[in-house]
């Protein structure tokens, strides 16, 4: 699994996240982004190409090295630094009260203490900041529930950890989020994986 990990895993990932459904997403979340900005889970840096004019700065946390060497490839002729850090997101080292938004994109999924992620979060989040978030999870319909239960322990070995299981609004507000705004829909594609969780927090 190692090999598959740090070699093949991060080129799937890259390749299964640049669709459609995914960029549309993109194209109406990481606009509302402005400041000082944290992405949590930048991976190979999808989102760089949507930041408005409204972005100062962009500190970009990933846990892979491989996956932040595809992010370095994005990061030139950009209107705003970009900073790539490889870090944990449940340690983040960042000081507290410095970021305006984070940006949170399929990725709430990876980490495995969520809860302790979302508090730094928070912590680095200054007053009146905001969390824009677009992530999958649990369906409300029991049928797909019972199908993703049934899966997640083997699509997490598979996909790099990624639970397809989370609660991700009860994760917010359990973390001392404040939810603003919030989608639901079902992105195209197998519903156990594309139940999607979008808008944003404070």
């Amino acid at each position: 699994m190692g090999l598959y990990r740090t070699l093949f895993l991060p080129r799937l990932i890259d390749r299964a996240m640049k669709n459609k459904a995914t960029g549309q997403c993109r194209a109406r979340v990481i606009p509302r982004a402005a400041g000082r900005v944290l992405e949590v889970g930048i991976g190979s840096g999808l989102n760089l190409p949507f930041y408005g004019g409204g972005v100062s700065e962009v500190y970009g946390i990933d846990p892979s090295a491989q996956l932040l060497k595809m992010a370095a490839r994005k990061t030139d002729g950009r209107a705003f630094a970009v900073h790539l850090l490889r870090e944990s997101a449940e340690q983040i080292s960042l000081p507290g009260a410095s970021i305006d938004t984070v940006v949170l994109t399929w990725a709430l999924c990876t980490i495995p203490d969520a809860h302790r992620a979302l508090r730094e979060m928070r912590r680095v989040l200054k007053p009146g900041g905001r969390l824009i978030f677009a992530e999958h999870g649990l369906s409300p319909d029991r049928k797909v529930q019972a199908w993703q239960q049934r899966l997640n322990p083997l699509w997490r070995r598979i996909a790099g950890g990624c639970n397809i299981n989370r609660r991700i609004d009860e994760l917010l507000v359990s973390a001392g989020f404040k939810i603003a705004e919030l989608q639901n829909s079902y992105l195209p594609g197998p519903r156990i994986l594309t139940y999607t969780f979008e808008g944003i927090a404070a």
